[in-house]
């Protein structure tokens, strides 16, 4: 038997090589003749020639990805998936030439067949760690691109109230093209078998026609269980480690919303009200404090782990979070029992084989309980002791840190607020301050969302400081810019930063040291995580509210006046011509 084999998947890396090598041994072992075709981006590989082509009985293609077969129209053709073929290759090949049928028709790659298409039909998701700037931004700008690029768009939005304009079975089906615009994980499995994209929401709002581009041309069509890669292998790792984070993050943050805001309240009736058993203030803190917050380390350990591995890393990650609550090593322990969780159970998913008759029991009994046992005993005996003793350590060092190192602390979380507006290092900042709550230490997150408000409210003061330096869609950007700065929500200074970052970033990042610093120097503190100033409508949400409204008037007038002065003139004059 003379034999021609193909291998390729979307990253061209591992799959590829792999497959190559195991069905080039298993062709030895039938004692076929056979020439490889590795299509990998890692190693240099040989293209089959025409005489191997003619000369080959059967052509094997085995791939997740769409391999262009206009050289083997006419030839006797088998396709099959690529990690079918790494289970028991000798059988697969056989199997593979058995089926073989005459090929007729070629198939072309998907991004050939998209370019070659002036309309396309087009469904996209958008999705950020806390469901509210991002996830809307990135999804207008998505539209308005797309329907200026002629193309026929349909996006949902998962936000922080749930799911939005939904795409339906009939969309999908239709859809020539999926962009998925996220930053946290999101169910994929309806779109197996569609020309799919990833790429992050920043992204997506910021470089929206290049993103475009790039999913037309890297666009591959997804299987269930494959991690699409928007860019290389090792890009796509780095930026799963955030991903997996937010992912914990933006579930977390509903109980230290909900919670924080029951205590505030139960502070309503008096500082120690709650103490009295049997009170409305105690039952409102039995809410807040012992119900919600007890949750908040469980539940971001536990979707951590979900965003690595699936339903089977949910309750490694829970029971490894509810172990770093119970043994004091805080947020920081759960964050690390999340990712041990994720990575346990991912790994014995995918390196533990069974008799298919077994498989079945990975997902709900093996995988859960040796991934737990695993997490379980790491936390209580390696990292429990040492991850407790620092949060200790540094809960102690906060509540009674002096004055001059609260503020050097107010302007370091100011400026990582305002760096890159609702980028990675802004939620850096801001999961800082969130994750700190649960060990009842509430400044940080204050000078947190203080700092996060400036840079909008700047943008909107700048506008209307210096009316004539901006063209009349940049001052009504100013309106909305400063509504969005009300609510914490940082990224309505981002059309601003997009267009001028050179001044706007550096105009933002005073503002918000000095708002951080002062924040922290007046001992404000905050029990919500999010709100921006409505959260003044709670009492005792805030103190001390005036000194508090103080500290982020100062850094809004900072930037507003700064960016001001340094704005150009001649730039507005040179749009509006």
């Amino acid at each position: 038997m003379n034999i021609a084999i193909i291998t390729a998947c979307p990253s061209g890396v591992a799959n590829s090589i792999i497959a190559a090598g195991v069905l080039e041994q298993a062709t030895k072992t039938l004692n076929w003749n056979s020439s490889i075709e590795c299509q990998s981006s890692f190693v240099p590989g040989t293209e089959l020639t025409q005489e191997q082509i003619d000369s080959a009985e059967v052509i094997v293609i085995a791939a997740n990805t769409t391999v262009d077969t206009t050289r083997f129209v006419g030839k006797k053709v088998y396709q099959g998936d690529i990690n079918s073929s790494l289970n028991d290759a000798q059988a697969w090949l056989e199997n593979a030439v058995k089926q073989a049928t005459l090929l007729e028709q070629a198939s072309t790659p998907v991004a050939d067949s998209l370019a070659n298409s002036k309309t396309a039909k087009i469904v996209a998701i958008t999705a950020c760690p806390t469901g509210v700037a991002h996830t809307f931004m990135a999804a207008e700008a998505l539209e308005e691109t797309g329907a200026k690029l002629g193309h026929q768009i349909k996006v949902e939005t998962r936000g922080s109230v749930g799911a939005k304009n939904q795409l339906t079975e009939q969309d999908i089906a239709e859809a020539d093209l999926v962009i998925i615009a996220a930053d946290i994980e999101v169910p994929l499995d309806r779109f197996a078998g569609k020309p799919l994209y990833k790429t992050s929401t920043g992204l997506a709002l910021k470089k929206t026609e290049q993103e475009f581009t790039k999913a037309f041309e890297q666009a591959t069509p997804y299987q269930a269980g494959q991690q699409s890669s928007s860019s290389s292998a090792s890009s796509e790792e780095k930026a799963g480690v955030y991903k997996h984070l937010m992912t914990g993050v933006s579930h977390m943050l509903p109980l230290v919303v909900a919670g924080g805001l029951a205590i505030a309240l139960s502070f309503v009736f008096g500082i120690e009200a709650f103490k009295e058993e049997g009170t409305l203030a105690a039952a409102l803190m039995t809410i807040g404090g012992g119900s919600a917050f007890a949750l908040m380390i469980p539940v971001l350990a536990g979707f951590i782990a979900f965003s690595i591995a699936d339903r089977p890393g949910l309750a490694p990650g829970l029971i490894g979070g509810m172990l770093a609550s119970s043994t004091g090593a805080g947020f920081i322990g759960g964050i690390i029992a999340g990712f041990l969780a994720g990575y346990a159970a991912k790994f014995i998913a995918e390196k533990v084989k069974l008799p298919q008759s077994m498989e079945a029991l990975k997902p709900i009994l093996i995988i859960p309980l040796l991934a737990s046992l695993f997490t379980g005993l790491v936390m209580i005996y390696v990292v429990g002791g040492p991850v407790s003793g620092i949060m200790t350590a540094m809960t102690e060092f906060l509540n009674n840190m002096g004055s001059a190192n609260a503020v050097l602390l107010g302007i370091i979380l100011g400026c990582m607020m305002c760096f890159d507006l609702g980028g990675p290092i802004n939620k850096a900042a801001y999961t800082f301050g969130v994750g700190l709550l649960a060990s009842q230490t509430y400044a940080p997150m204050a000078a947190v969302m203080a700092a996060g408000m400036v840079p909008a409210l700047g943008m909107g003061l700048a506008t209307f400081l210096a009316k004539d330096k901006f063209v009349q869609t940049e001052r009504e950007a100013g309106k909305a810019s400063f509504v969005l700065g009300l609510c914490f929500i940082s990224e309505g200074a981002i059309p601003f930063a997009a267009k001028d970052p050179m001044r706007v970033i550096p105009s933002c990042m005073a503002g918000g040291a000095l708002t951080g610093a002062l924040s922290m120097l007046f001992g404000a503190k905050l029990m919500a995580p999010h709100g921006g100033l409505f959260v003044l409508l709670i009492p005792n949400a805030i103190s001390p509210v005036l000194l508090y409204l103080v500290a982020i008037i100062a850094g809004t007038v900072v930037t507003g006046v700064t960016y001001a002065f340094l704005k150009n003139k001649a730039e507005a004059k040179a749009v509006a011509a």
